[in-house]
């Protein structure tokens, strides 16, 4: 039930971004849903590896190079689900990816913890 409400909440924050039109477009609530779901997989699987290779350069970048990472991820998941989430440019993606991040955060932080702890 908790990985529903994080997709749900995930996609919400999609389309929360989406809104403040800084680059980031979305057709309706099922793109939304299909993009959260394949802005996870990218980021559970290539985001993963990626973090891995560049760790020396993130280090060296105190971090901020996971903000590159992350803006990439944002773009290939819009180029694989265009037109129905589109990124445009590599700087809407970079603002996007903290944006999201962002608000993904504040959404969860709202919702707050499941009463069992887990």
């Amino acid at each position: 039930m908790r990985l529903l409400l994080n997709w749900v909440l995930s996609a919400l924050a999609v389309w929360i971004v989406a809104q403040l039109r800084i680059g980031i477009s979305v057709r309706g609530l099922a793109s939304a849903l299909i993009a959260a779901l394949v802005i996870g997989l990218i980021n559970a699987t290539l985001g993963v590896v990626l973090k891995i290779i560049t760790f020396p350069l993130t280090v060296l970048t105190l971090g901020l190079f996971w903000l590159v990472i992350n803006a990439l991820m944002l773009e290939l998941a819009s180029a694989l689900l265009s037109p129905g989430f589109q990124v445009n440019g590599f700087l809407a993606a970079f603002i996007g990816a903290i944006v999201l991040s962002l608000v993904n955060l504040l959404l969860k932080a709202i919702v707050g913890p499941s009463k069992h702890g887990r």
